[in-house]
């Protein structure tokens, strides 16, 4: 299983899944986050996904002040 690019999930997760991902220490997605993910894109999303380096500064970039 491969997680998609952050660019195509980012903007479509809700306020809280995308503050449980700033605020994690690792990169290592929960599963509520996983679930977010799996319903916007269709995408199956395994059990241990993390974030990559590119896609960790990409929600970083792209974070809004109130995530």
């Amino acid at each position: 299983m491969t997680l998609p690019p952050a660019r195509e999930w980012w903007s479509r997760l809700s306020p809280e899944a995308r503050r449980e991902v700033l605020d994690s220490a690792s990169p290592r997605l929960e599963e509520t986050v996983r679930e977010e993910i799996r319903e916007v894109t269709g995408a199956v999303v395994g059990m241990v996904e993390e974030l990559t380096d590119d896609d960790l500064d990409y929600v970083r970039a792209h974070a809004e002040p109130d995530d």
